[in-house]
């Protein structure tokens, strides 16, 4: 079994280079259909979401190929229009495939997503959204069937701020008739990357980054190359990193402008920041002091994803702070495994009081969800003795290599069984790469495949009428354009 071993008690001193941003380039690739042509994303992550991603896309007829950190992506083969079951309950995020699938073919088929399990995400806001621009979605046996042949632009306001609702509307408004304005939109950084990719494309996506974004539909679109944003909350999980463990960092590539509520935090509790063109400078205070309390809440507050990895380095702070959960219901499951390591949190349902400083030791521990498997990282790196981090593949999520970036900052980390894993893994890649390359036709659909929900072959439909169709054609139920 892999795991990641972690000795802390070394100050962190070095570089690196922040990767490229999990929750851009996922609704990327979901957008990269609409594109109907050749998309090459520059400083793309090698992260299991988007190897997830890539296996959607090949399901409905598109290639991919790797070259280096460039993953290019050939969507003119686009055939199909349904998203196999097992794939959407991989992650949260596979449901943004919706709006794009219905933008470019005018229906779609898939299950309901999965993810992380952080308490209820309903996609409620997703769907009303896309049925007030007139798409017709029926679910039965967690299947979700959508007819979008007459999106129309319309004016829609969210209840709340949904990043995964905003952008599945930017995406299905390329296909609508006129021009849909969303009100009440998210403002995180990765809807403005969004934007940038969909405008590059050719589209017209105005707005991005404020409250209200307007898209005008039915645009030619056509491929490109984009450079997707280093990502803010990896550079955050570095950032409570050294705070943890002490010394000075310099992360390249760190946009400074998307962590001002980290930074705020960070330098309330006595570190150093400073940011060039080139990234991030930080140095860690000798001794922590504890902050007011840090509350959850959409962009531009404190982001939810960050929340673990501060609590795990604010274990070392001279006093009390306490955290505010406001997004999600079930945030803290990796208290318990902190307590492991010798930490004193409490939990009062959304509140969690952190009392410090904490004499932390290695200890034997798993993986929770993402963010809370990487506040354990964080935690190891001022703990006495060996942690062992199990459990990895929540990690392998978000974090292209966190082993070989700790150690690039000065850490002591490694994974076990690492050797047989990547051989496995490269192994893997080759025989991918061999059945579906980046010039190659996609696979058919087998002879005799297990039949879907419906009693019907997969992509098949009630009804009975095959969704496949030949390379170059529309997918059945597409409107004219």
């Amino acid at each position: 079994m892999r795991e990641l071993l972690i000795r802390g008690g070394r100050p962190l001193s070095g570089e690196v280079r922040v990767q490229g941003a999990k929750n851009s380039v996922l609704p990327i690739l979901a957008a990269a259909p609409l594109a109907n042509g050749v998309v090459t994303l520059a400083r793309c992550p090698r992260l299991r979401d988007v190897e997830t991603s890539i296996q959607i896309l090949r399901e409905l007829g598109c290639s991919a190929a790797w070259d280096g950190d460039s993953l290019t992506v050939d969507t003119s083969t686009f055939r199909d229009c349904t998203i196999p079951d097992a794939l959407m309950r991989e992650m949260r995020s596979s449901v943004v495939f919706l709006g794009a699938i219905l933008a470019r073919c005018g229906r779609a088929s898939c299950g309901m997503p999965g993810g992380c399990e952080l308490g209820p995400r309903p996609i409620d806001l997703h769907l009303s959204g896309l049925r007030a621009m007139g798409a017709d979605i029926r679910e039965r046996g967690g299947i979700l069937r959508c007819d979008g042949c007459r999106l129309c632009g319309e004016s829609i306001v969210l209840p709340t701020p949904s990043v995964g609702a905003t952008e599945n509307l930017m995406l299905a408004a390329c296909g609508g008739d006129g021009v849909t304005v969303i009100r009440n939109a998210a403002r995180e950084p990765e809807i403005v990357d969004l934007a940038g990719f969909l405008n590059a494309c050719g589209g017209d996506v105005r707005g991005a980054g404020s409250g209200t974004v307007s898209v005008a539909g039915r645009r030619d679109m056509h491929g490109c190359t984009y450079p997707v944003m280093p990502d803010r909350i990896v550079a955050a999980t570095y950032l409570c990193a050294a705070a943890s463990a002490g010394g000075e960092i310099f992360l390249r590539g760190a946009e400074a402008r998307h962590l001002d509520a980290v930074l705020s935090v960070l330098r309330e509790s006595g570190c150093q920041a400073l940011h060039d063109a080139d990234g991030l400078r930080f140095r860690a205070a000798a001794r922590l002091k504890p902050v007011g309390p840090v509350r959850t809440a959409p962009y531009p507050g404190f982001p939810t994803d960050a929340q673990s990895v501060l609590m795990a380095a604010l274990l070392r702070a001279e006093g009390t702070t306490v955290f505010e959960e406001n997004l999600f219901e079930n945030r803290y499951r990796h208290v318990p495994e902190l307590r492991r390591m010798g930490a004193d949190i409490r939990v009062f349902g959304r509140v969690a009081v952190v009392n410090g400083p904490a004499s932390l030791h290695g200890a034997a521990v798993e993986c929770t969800d993402l963010r809370g498997g990487a506040a354990l990282c964080v935690a190891a790196l001022a703990a006495d003795g060996e942690t062992r981090v199990g459990n990895l593949r929540h990690l392998e999520r978000g974090y292209e290599d966190i082993a070989r970036d700790l150690s690039a900052l000065g850490g002591d980390a490694n994974c076990t069984g690492e050797a047989l894993w990547q051989t496995a893994r490269a192994v893997g890649e080759a025989i991918e790469t061999a059945g579906v390359g980046a010039n190659a036709a996609p696979a058919a659909p087998r002879s005799g495949a297990n039949p879907g929900p419906s009693g019907n072959a997969p992509g098949v439909p009630d009804g009975g009428a095959d969704v496949h169709t030949p390379s170059g054609a529309t997918c059945p139920g597409r409107c004219p354009r």
